[in-house]
């Protein structure tokens, strides 16, 4: 009976899916746990929107790329003036770096899974940057408003493993409850998780949570991976939210990261 109208619903331009089943999206939640490390976390950015959480440990790091730009370069503005590691920008959406900030260099491109005149992959980005050619690691700060599955997929290994560290803004929770989106999400983590540990996640206070199927997820946030050659799993963290964590939007209060996204069995 539900196939039967499902396939009248495709007909008056209505979808109609069940939804991921809860299980699996409990499974694929309490592999996001993150843990601690040797390296405590410090915050390079503004106090609020534009600021992340990053382990200690950046010395070497010899540039950052940052595609998502907008109008806040708060995050790299801090990174040059505390760690004197410069940006590689890229955002086709505007017309150029934000006023007060000199990056290494600034591309009118989004970065996505392919090449083309408004998009440019990772791989293509990154491998015609004279940093690519020498030895040293490099720093990703992406917030590409969904564009971030694709992007990393599309991402080789070798690519991605020059990353000492990721800050990654991640959209379209909702879109979780779609069984032929979560597929691609579990491959994106899943990719993610052989090269990083997730070492800290601080939900955006932009979008409330959403309950899909009895299971609570922040509509969009914010989570910190580190490499797993840089340091050894010590345990999983339980200090949320961090000393560090403020609220993306000083107009309403922070949101709390649900126990089960930190509470690992």
């Amino acid at each position: 009976m539900f196939e039967h109208n499902r396939y009248e619903l495709f007909a008056r331009g209505l979808f109609l899916e069940l939804m991921t089943d809860a299980a699996k999206l409990r499974d694929l939640i309490s592999k996001l746990c993150p843990v601690a490390t040797k390296y405590e976390l410090i915050r390079i950015g503004s106090e609020n929107d534009g600021g992340y959480l990053l382990p200690n440990d950046l010395d070497g790091i010899s540039v950052c790329f940052s595609p998502g730009v907008d109008v806040n370069s708060s995050f790299e503005a801090d990174l040059l003036l505390k760690k004197a590691i410069n940006s590689h920008l890229a955002d086709f959406s505007v017309e150029g770096p934000p006023s007060g900030f000199q990056p290494k260099s600034f591309l009118k491109k989004f970065i996505g899974a392919f090449d083309d005149d408004q998009f440019i992959t990772l791989d293509s980005w990154i491998r015609g940057q004279t940093e690519f050619g020498s030895e040293g690691d490099f720093l990703l700060q992406m917030d590409i408003e969904g564009g971030e599955y694709a992007s990393i997929l599309a991402t080789s290994n070798e690519v991605l493993s020059r990353f000492r560290v990721i800050a990654l803004e991640i959209h379209n929770i909702e879109s979780w409850g779609d069984p032929v989106f979560f597929r691609i999400v579990v491959d994106f983590f899943n990719k993610l998780l052989n090269h990083f540990h997730i070492v800290h996640n601080h939900p955006n206070n932009c979008c409330g949570i959403v309950n899909l199927n009895g299971v609570y997820l922040p509509r969009v946030f914010e989570m910190t991976l580190f490499r797993k050659d840089r340091a050894d799993f010590l345990g999983f963290r339980s200090d949320f939210p961090h000393p560090l964590d403020r609220p993306n939007m000083e107009d309403r209060p922070d949101l709390l990261l649900p126990a089960n996204w930190f509470q690992s069995s």
